[in-house]
């Protein structure tokens, strides 16, 4: 299968509570290193051929909206046309930028994830697809990802990473209080969900059925109960941004190399 016919659908409609206390922006379009990191997201399917991109409007859809129709106009050189040629814009220079196709689908203010998958059933139109956050980035693989999905013949795959630390000291006392042990910053022994999921097309029969359909905890426990669901382990670099802290943070990283730019 094509890479540049397997669409990508990117969650992008979510009210982003944890960070709306510290801004307007919608959280998909918090800039790092001057470029919304729904951006940064793109760029990395892009850098493996990926050109087709969905994303399920939702909570501030106009301001998604906005950013992609002046894209051009924003991010190149250009001369217009005023008077009675109004309307024409001639662009200067070649475009550095890969060729993207872009689909901005409105699927409700409320819907939950898998619904709104549904929603964009349409767009999905090759036999497999892949479904990441609109807020989390990493140096994923994504053609090892692809290879290992195709090997294990399973309906879907979630990309899983293992956080490195707590972000509290653990303690380990007694019944009278008395402490034995004592780690800061402990590793932990789970794998979370990263995003840079796969799925066969026929996982749309799982996400059929009314608005309110949830993916981690509703279709996806039923496809993994149908043992359908293969974890891909990712070792290297992950962060999502979750807060105005996360995206400070990562706008550092962005500084001093971005661990995750797989792209010139």
């Amino acid at each position: 299968m094509n890479v540049e016919d397997i669409p990508v659908v990117i969650f992008c409609g979510g009210e982003g509570t944890r960070m709306r206390g510290g801004t307007l922006t919608k959280k998909e379009l918090v800039e790092i290193g001057g470029r919304p990191i729904i951006w940064h997201v793109m760029r990395i399917y892009s850098a493996f051929g990926f050109r087709k991109f969905v994303l399920p409007l939702g909570y501030e859809a106009g301001q998604l909206r906005r950013y992609f129709l002046d894209y051009e106009a924003m991010t190149r050189d250009f001369t217009v046309r005023l008077g009675d040629r109004a309307g024409r814009l001639d662009f200067r220079g070649p475009q550095a930028h890969p060729e993207w196709e872009v689909s901005l689908v409105d699927t409700g203010l409320r819907t939950d994830k898998a619904s709104r998958i549904a929603r964009v059933a349409g767009y999905l139109t090759a036999d497999r697809f892949c479904v990441t956050y609109g807020d989390g980035v990493g140096d994923v693989d994504l053609a090892a990802l692809l290879a290992f999905h195709a090997a294990h013949g399973k309906t879907a795959t979630i990309t899983a990473v293992q956080p490195r630390h707590y972000q509290y000291g653990t303690m380990v006392a007694d019944e009278a209080g008395l402490v034995s042990e004592y780690v800061q910053y402990p590793e932990l022994p789970y794998w979370i969900n990263a995003g840079f999921m796969v799925f066969e097309r026929s996982a749309l029969d799982w996400m059929a059925g009314g608005d309110d359909l949830a993916l981690e905890t509703g279709v996806l426990q039923e496809m993994i109960a149908a043992g359908e669901v293969a974890m891909y382990r990712h070792g290297g670099f992950w962060q999502s941004m979750d807060t105005l802290k996360d995206a400070n943070d990562l706008e550092r990283l962005w500084a001093n190399g971005a661990p995750w730019k797989n792209w010139e």
